[in-house]
């Protein structure tokens, strides 16, 4: 009997290969073995989903047949037409429901199809950094070039530093506005001058809305698919997965003009072919039902916010830290250890059982902090700092 040679497996791809595990997975990977841990990590809100949500979800699969087949590939024509209303009246977005929204699989899937429709192998994506550590891989994974452009100290843009960075390879510049992971939020004027780099040298901004119901002060938030100058060269993303606690049920969705979203779509269909059904009409139901409830959270994520801040400022000369003008994240700046953010991260951790978020997995403008989110609940933010207290000997 001729003996069976195994042949060796096949390589997996470069792009792949390229890919780092997320650090936030590799953080919640590695708290699952240890006991009693406490959150600062995993930018979850911690609130359920409205309860008007939820009921109309039950109603309709009680009286909806078609609930559980796919709907157009675009998403179902109603929510398209709400969240054409929706940009409209708070962003001043004028959007075609029919050729220029896209409802995606969470607003990660729109990242990742417009990613894929805009960049080509070798093409630079220009990313502020510390920036939020999955479009690193994204692009990775669409064969481009990350090239990190270092936030100011207090978070801001630098211009200076963006228009140096832009080669005849540069083909998109990609952030969150607010920002995951600083908290930061980038002005009306800053929004328009990276609109204007992105004219003067053809190339894409594609900006995550994820976090814009959530602003601590006055500052107003630009979409620049308002402006009519800049709209062949804006794709949005928006989602509602933070503001509605609507994570798992994975909806989100995709702005832009005609033909980019002839493209985006493209990618879309051979991905995902739509959203789930039930996850669009529980979209439906968080735009169409009473938003006092989203102001709610919100006065209480300032709340949690000011919990942060202050336990933060307790623990000081240990850390420092930019107070956050949106979303629920701060980046604590640590001066207790020499060492690198993962092993600081991880050794805390494995001493405490306080779960955080290096800050290098952001960009090289991150090392040196943790991301800590103050989503979860009071209780929980507060058991954590009491840890690190403990820790510290503070």
């Amino acid at each position: 009997m001729t003996p069976m040679i195994r042949k060796p497996f096949s390589r997996p791809s470069s792009r792949i290969q390229a890919v780092a595990p997320s650090a936030t997975k590799v953080m919640a990977d590695r708290a699952a073995g240890i006991h009693n841990c406490v959150s600062l990590g995993q930018g979850v809100p911690g609130f359920a989903p409205p309860p008007h949500v939820m009921e109309a979800v039950q109603q309709m699969l009680v009286d909806n047949p078609t609930i559980s087949r796919y709907t157009l590939q675009t998403g179902m024509p109603q929510l398209r037409e709400r969240l054409s209303e929706y940009l409209l009246a708070e962003k001043g977005v004028k959007a075609d429901p029919v050729h220029e929204i896209c409802v995606t699989v969470g607003g990660m899937e729109a990242l990742l199809a417009s990613i894929l429709a805009v960049v080509d192998p070798g093409d630079e994506v220009l990313l502020p950094s510390p920036t939020y550590a999955s479009y690193t891989e994204q692009v990775l994974l669409a064969g481009g070039v990350p090239v990190f452009v270092p936030l100011t100290k207090q978070w801001g843009l630098d211009p200076a530093g963006l228009r140096a960075a832009v080669t005849q390879k540069t083909k998109a510049i990609l952030l969150c506005n607010p920002g995951n992971p600083t908290g930061n939020v980038y002005s009306a004027d800053e929004i328009r001058a990276l609109c204007e780099l992105a004219v003067a040298n053809n190339i894409v901004l594609i900006i995550d809305e994820a976090y814009d119901y959530i602003v601590y002060d006055d500052t107003t938030i630009l979409n620049p698919l308002s402006v009519d100058a800049y709209r062949d060269h804006v794709i949005a993303i928006g989602s509602l997965s933070k503001k509605y606690c609507l994570t798992g049920w994975r909806v989100g969705w995709v702005a832009a003009a005609r033909q980019w979203m002839e493209h985006i779509t493209k990618v879309h269909d051979a991905a995902t072919i739509c959203a789930p059904t039930i996850s669009q009409c529980a979209a439906l139901a968080a735009l169409n039902g009473d938003q006092q409830w989203v102001a709610t959270c919100c006065r209480e994520l300032a709340k949690k916010k000011e919990v942060c801040c202050s336990r933060l400022d307790r623990l000081a000369p240990h850390f420092s830290y930019v107070a956050p003008k949106g979303a629920f994240y701060i980046m604590g700046k640590y001066h207790f250890t020499t060492d690198n953010s993962q092993q600081t991260a991880h050794r805390l951790l494995d001493e405490t059982g306080v779960i955080t978020v290096p800050g290098g997995s952001f960009g090289q403008g991150g090392e040196g902090h943790l991301r800590l989110s103050f989503g979860g609940e009071t209780a929980e933010i507060n058991e954590s700092f009491d840890r690190i207290e403990r820790w510290l000997g503070a």
